[in-house]
């Protein structure tokens, strides 16, 4: 039976989007549009300082179908849930997030759970470490071994939702038909899904994130269907948190299929003369990433020596893109890495940075206002080079050769090395800065794989750096079976229409009795 056959024209539904990466999933794909013109209503609950300029940036081409369905954009009252969080029993709330965020099952790796683990350990008074950190590492323990307690975790959370609703009276004028959440409740999206299921609502989630379902896996809130991008993003789903394996469909990656129909790609020409950059000599990229574990400068400091020094088998230059955390003012550290790696585009010749628009309010950079230069980023360059960013899986779809950097610094963010005089990323008799060595996140789950499928090379030191660089340069296609395989394992479809795919999987949520 077709799925538009079986879905009420009267049908409404609730799509929350409170970051960049939802911004891109939903609105520049084709599932919104796809939904509309399927006579679908929708009411797209986003960053409340930005509606304006996303329904401004995105509400038309969403709103470009032949359908009557409606698309409507109000706020998340992101403020309230925040304050709400932070101030009805705030520690128990906490405790739960942090519960659910480690508490994902033995029969997946967990090696990422076990990072942030180490992380709140580190970055917490001694106090705090006997009194909470540990009979939670004790929970934890529980909650690997058993299902039973995982699933009461889930209840435990169901209590913390505001009363009266943060959302009432968007439910109460809206009546929706289905509530979908780019998470499970691993966000501040919990409070929409909780009042969504106390009122009988069905909800899904669209998992938006490579690294979502092993680095955060019990559920904020009862969920009732899942979309994931692969079958091991479905297997960490059910093997992890205790999915119904028949409520997990794989609909590919939407956010993807601009890159693969070529719907955001600038010509060469009109990208290097963006960036002033020369078309004689090589591109290599780098995609800052992991700033919350450890500092990316040493990587951008070597890579900018290496192409300034000219040591390379060919003339190179070096674009460097930013982490949305680079932004934020406080903790300083991010800021002053910034301020440090602009100052080696003053100091190097042949090094450019990339210099974002944002669109403002929580959702900062990089929410979906600059897939042109990303897109255009990855194409045109001949080396692209990260930290085991998820942008390895966007780039291996363009079929640039990838390196993984992890040059360390010594002591991490808590080296004097990293921060500017007289700027410390600690106060005196405070936990320090938790900082984690990049040779040591290999083994998290998305890295391992990446490395496993050998779809790139890894560099743990300047030597190898040039090694890897040097083979790229004098063979781009070399790894470029591994790279495919590792898309069609990461993200399915290669089609460029998982966003119609996942549509049509939110019409069969919305069409089942």
């Amino acid at each position: 039976m077709s799925t538009h056959k079986k879905v009420a024209m009267t049908k409404l539904i609730f799509i929350s989007a409170d970051h960049g990466m939802a911004i891109v999933y939903f609105l520049q794909s084709d599932v919104v549009s796809i939904l509309l013109n399927s006579g679908i209503n929708i009411v797209l609950l986003t960053d409340d300082e930005t509606k304006d300029k996303i329904e401004k940036r995105f509400g038309h081409s969403a709103r470009a179908t032949q359908g009557r369905g409606n698309l409507i954009f109000e706020g998340l009252r992101l403020k309230q849930a925040n304050a709400y969080a932070k101030s009805v029993q705030p520690l128990l709330q906490w405790l739960l997030a942090f519960l659910r965020r480690v508490g994902g099952s033995w029969r997946i790796n967990n090696e990422a759970q076990n990072s942030h683990i180490r992380e709140v350990w580190a970055e917490n008074s001694w106090k705090f470490r006997i009194g909470i950190w540990i009979p939670a590492a004790l929970a934890t323990i529980v909650l690997r071994s058993s299902r039973l307690a995982r699933k009461a975790l889930v209840q435990a959370q169901s209590r913390f939702t505001p009363h009266p609703g943060l959302y009432t009276d968007l439910f109460d004028k809206y009546q929706p038909d289905l509530v979908v959440a780019s998470t499970p409740g691993w966000r501040i999206d919990r409070y929409l899904l909780r009042e969504a299921s106390q009122r009988g609502v069905r909800t899904a989630t669209a998992i938006v994130g490579w690294d979502n379902p092993s680095s955060y896996a019990v559920p904020g809130a009862n969920v009732d269907y899942a979309i994931c991008w692969s079958q091991i993003q479905k297997d960490e789903l059910v093997n992890g948190s205790d999915w119904d394996p028949k409520r997990v469909f794989i609909g590919g990656m939407p956010s993807y299929d601009g890159y693969i129909r070529k719907t955001w790609l600038m010509s060469k020409d009109a990208y290097f003369l963006k960036h002033g950059l020369d078309p004689h000599r090589k591109l290599i990229s780098y995609a800052s990433s992991f700033v919350h574990f450890a500092p990316n400068y040493p990587n951008v400091e070597t890579l900018a020596k290496i192409v300034a020094s000219d040591s390379l088998a060919e003339p190179a230059q070096l674009l460097v893109r930013l982490h949305p955390s680079h932004f934020q003012d406080k903790p300083v550290m991010f800021a002053d890495e910034r301020a440090r790696i602009h100052t080696l585009e003053q100091k190097y010749q042949h090094v450019h940075i990339v210099r974002p628009v944002a669109l403002g309010g929580s959702l900062g950079y990089y929410s979906g206002e600059d897939m042109d230069e990303k897109a255009s980023m990855m194409a045109h360059s001949d080396v692209f080079v990260t930290v085991y960013s998820t942008m390895v899986v966007e780039t291996a779809i363009h079929d640039t050769p990838i390196i993984a950097a992890v040059i360390d610094t010594p002591g991490g963010w808590n080296s004097v090395h990293t921060i500017s005089k007289g700027a410390s990323p600690v106060r005196d008799g405070q936990p320090k800065k938790f900082s984690l060595s990049l040779m040591e996140i290999g083994e998290w789950p998305t890295h391992q794989r990446f490395r496993l499928a050998k779809a790139g090379r890894v560099a743990e030191n300047e030597q190898e750096l040039v090694k890897e660089l040097n083979a790229y340069l004098q063979d781009r296609a070399a790894d470029a079976r591994y790279r495919r395989n590792f898309i069609d394992n990461e993200i399915t479809f290669t089609d460029g229409k998982s966003g119609s795919r996942t549509a049509e999987l939110i019409l069969n949520f919305l069409g089942e009795d």
